[in-house]
């Protein structure tokens, strides 16, 4: 018996536009047979359909179950309509009176469909860099304004050919309305130059199906390479060795096209940057120690951890330990870096993580990528293209004025990236994503909110690890990582990148959040604006906030906040503090016990110095003199002993980042840090994961619960004195944090009645000490919230602070 029929409206809403929805749904209601059409407006995706009810129950569920790759469905809705008696489905025109508020797509890894188009001889686009459709391929990085059109993206200057204009047109085809698709001989070309050609439009064609012309410069190349020698530079890094090797490489391999040129350059041992997604990164081969050496000096990154790509699962297996949620995330369409255990033997240089035990690891996400892996047929590092502390290069000329001095050679394109976006990164904590990083891959895709903001507001974040964030309805778009505002380049990157969201997503604030500090460059941001309402939040509140908002509740918790450095409430520097706290408003309940930070910065960048502070307080003023951090550092001790006794340039601090800097000297670990978190980072590095043993620590109550971190740290010299090999010390010293969390939070649990505690800061990144934090609280009775869309580090600081300013606003109506 055939079903009674029914017209709807359907709505759709969330990421739905440039994603390949309309041609899904145009095939998904013909196959059903029903009528009606589809179309794009300001709201998302709205198909009128009609026909037998069933069939119509059946569109519905395979719209729901059964989205493109793609799409993000936030909410659908359906409205019944008078039957019209209507025959076929169509794609309608988009309804341009107001587009602003539609959702833009991540950058999206190459498809399976793309891939094998990539590596397939006979089809068209055989070995083309830039082959993409509507389910991959750049989206945010290219986008210059709404609506998403070709016109205002920077594939503009790209006539389509007859071919791709077909395929772009046809409903039936996946490229249809796919806004970067191209072909060899209509889009991008690929091109390899030398490091001081200082001229980003030497090209060298790629053609796609059969070998380019070569690397038709390469002769010329070599000249002005010889030239250069003679005249003493050498090169890039004035290294003679590696310019003649690379010299030698190009010219075995002249007839070769510039992927297979540039993968000479590797070979030899050089240092090539290529131009991604999002901007440049320089590459080494991974098993090469001189050459990732070289790379670290010549980017003068001494320590920090090198990422490295790798062309399949199987080759990560080689070098990682994977379970399946690592799996779906190296294989997933975000594609981040995804830190992993090394194994024993992993045919990885030193180099690339000295003394890690992980390694940072990603699958290819663009062609280009996929093509140098396939012919390296080996791990290569991808590291950012920038020298320590500058943003990452993502326009040509700049990227050949910085970068000259680092790579040997350039393989880049002519296809502009209009934003900056770095690599995500990710870990693995229990079966879940940790976010470290939030960028390519994730942003723009907005965090959807538990409830709507009441006006539109602004995060200005942090200083270290910037990211802002507006907010309007239930939609918080936190922006790709900005990085430390600590130069003027990456205030720029900040300052251009929220004019860049607002006028995409056509957000005018009219709240603007900001940290408590004065001195932070987003605070003074915030400071200088006209015509907002100004709403100061203190940095802890802010990370307990950002965890509250990630995981879609109101509080009230216990918050526990441990990180390197935030402005406190009362003028002193926190980083160790257990909050009672909602959205609005929050007591400090606990707090690790505060000793000076002497020289006030210097001491972050010197740990030794936390250690003397942290033995100070623990001995009151006598710890044993035997101590190898205190011999190492004689000549300075005493004086760093008077300042910070003397509290001149020695504030207070409970911060749990700089105890565990402390604890790393204290061990031998790491006395003086290149980036922030090193020490941090390698004494987790260090840690035992076969010992089970904790350090005891007492609290003493009152109005504020104080942790004696004393207690860790002479139980940490006491086994250092006995002889406790310094990989089990670290281990329990980790315990010992933990587990007197756990007891601190199971006090005010008691006291306040609140049974769900929020984890949130940046030493929350350690694997170790969350995961025993969180087993600890859970086995007691404890609901326990932690990060999964945000990272808890003060990139999650922005989506706190509008939750906050939010809720505040919304309180006072």
């Amino acid at each position: 018996m055939r079903s009674t029929s029914a017209r709807l409206l359907i709505r759709v809403e969330g990421i739905v536009q440039g994603v390949g929805f309309r041609p899904y749904v145009h095939s998904l209601a013909r196959r059903l047979d029903l009528a009606g059409w589809v179309g794009n407006d300001a709201h998302g995706v709205f198909v009128e359909v009609e026909g037998p009810s069933d069939a119509l129950t059946r569109f519905q569920e395979g719209l729901r179950d059964d989205p493109p790759p793609l799409a993000l469905i936030h909410r659908m809705t359906a409205t019944r309509l008078p039957v019209r008696g209507e025959r076929g489905f169509r794609i309608a025109p988009s309804r341009r009176e107001d587009t602003r508020g539609t959702l833009i797509s991540p950058d999206v890894a190459t498809c399976a469909d793309c891939l094998a188009e990539l590596f397939d001889p006979a089809d068209r686009r055989y070995r083309y860099p830039f082959v993409n459709c509507t389910n991959c391929g750049p989206r945010f990085t290219i986008i210059r304004d709404v609506p998403y059109d070709r016109p205002v993206t920077t594939m503009a200057g790209f006539a389509l050919c007859e071919d791709c204009a077909a395929e772009y047109h046809d409903p039936g085809n996946r490229r249809f309305h796919a806004q970067p698709t191209c072909c060899p001989a209509c889009g991008p070309t690929l091109r390899l130059s030398g490091a001081d050609d200082g001229d980003p439009a030497v090209e060298v064609p790629h053609a796609g199906g059969a070998a380019a012309s070569g690397v038709t410069s390469a002769a010329a190349e070599a000249r002005r390479w010889e030239g250069a020698s003679a005249s003493g530079g050498g090169g890039a890094g004035g290294d003679p060795n590696v310019t003649a090797a690379v010299r030698r490489r190009e010219g075995a391999s002249a007839s070769l096209d510039p992927i297979a040129a540039a993968v000479e350059v590797l070979r030899a041992g050089g240092v090539l940057a290529v131009k991604g997604l999002g901007g440049y990164h320089l590459a080494v081969d991974a098993g090469d120690e001189e050459a990732a050496r070289r790379l670290r000096s010549r980017k003068h990154r001494e320590a920090k951890p090198f990422a490295v790509m790798v062309p399949d699962l199987d080759a990560a297996r080689r070098l990682c330990l994977l379970d399946p949620v690592a799996e779906r995330l190296l294989t997933g369409p975000r594609r981040p870096i995804v830190l992993l255990p090394r194994r024993p033997g992993a045919p990885v240089a030193e180099a690339v993580a000295p003394g890690n035990r992980e390694l940072g690891i990603m699958l290819p996400y663009t062609p280009l990528h996929h093509l140098l892996a396939r012919e390296l047929d080996r791990p290569y590092v991808l590291t950012s293209g920038n020298v320590s502390d500058e943003p990452i290069a993502y326009r040509d000329a700049d990227a050949y004025e910085r970068l000259a001095g680092i790579a040997d050679r350039f393989l880049t394109h002519d296809r502009p990236i209009h934003i900056r976006t770095d690599d995500s990164v990710v870990r693995v904590v229990g079966d879940r994503e940790l976010p470290l990083r939030r960028s390519r891959g994730y942003a723009p895709q907005p965090v959807w909110l538990a409830r709507p903001v009441p006006s539109p507001v602004l995060g200005c974040g942090a200083e270290l690890k910037n990211t802002f964030c507006l907010a309007e309805g239930d939609r918080a778009f936190v922006s790709h990582h900005i990085g430390d505002l600590e130069n003027h380049e990456t205030l720029r990157s900040f300052t251009e990148g929220i004019a860049h969201f607002r006028r995409l997503f056509d957000i005018t604030p009219r709240v603007v959040a900001h940290d408590l500090h004065p001195e932070y460059l987003s605070t003074k941001y915030a400071l200088a604006l006209e015509d907002v309402e100004l709403v100061g939040v203190q940095h802890h509140h802010a990370h307990i906030a950002s965890c509250l908002a990630d995981n879609r509740e109101d509080g009230p918790v216990i918050g526990v906040a441990y990180d390197g450095t935030g402005y406190g409430a009362d003028g002193t520097i926190w980083g160790g503090e257990l909050l009672v706290a909602d959205l609005a408003g929050f007591s400090r309940a606990g707090v690790l016990a505060p000793v000076p930070l002497p020289g006030g910065t210097t001491a972050i960048r010197q740990p030794w110095r936390m250690a003397a502070a942290h033995l100070d307080a623990a001995y009151d003023g006598a710890p044993p003199p035997e101590l190898g951090v205190q011999a190492r550092h004689r000549s300075g001790w005493d004086d760093v002993l008077a300042v910070a006794r003397s509290g001149v340039n020695s504030p207070l601090t409970s911060s749990a980042g700089r105890l565990f800097d402390a604890v790393a000297a204290i061990l031998g670990v790491r006395d003086a840090v290149d980036y922030e978190g090193q020490a941090a980072i390698e004494l987790e590095q260090r840690a035992d994961p076969a010992e089970t043993a904790a350090y005891p620590a007492a609290i003493d109550d009152g109005d504020l619960l104080v942790i004696r971190v004393g207690d860790l740290v002479r139980a940490v010299v006491a086994d250092l004195r006995g002889g406790v090999p310094p990989a089990t010390v670290a281990a329990r010293f980790h315990h010992g944090l933990a587990d007197v969390t756990v007891a601190a939070c199971r006090r005010l649990s008691a006291a306040t009645g609140i049974g769900t505690v929020a984890l949130s800061g940046g030493v929350f990144q350690n694997r170790l000490l969350l995961g025993r934090v969180t087993d600890g609280l859970e086995r007691h009775g404890l609901r326990v919230l932690t990060h999964h869309r945000v990272p808890p580090n003060d990139g999650g600081i922005s989506l706190g602070q509008i939750a906050v300013a939010a809720t505040r606003q919304d309180r006072r109506r």
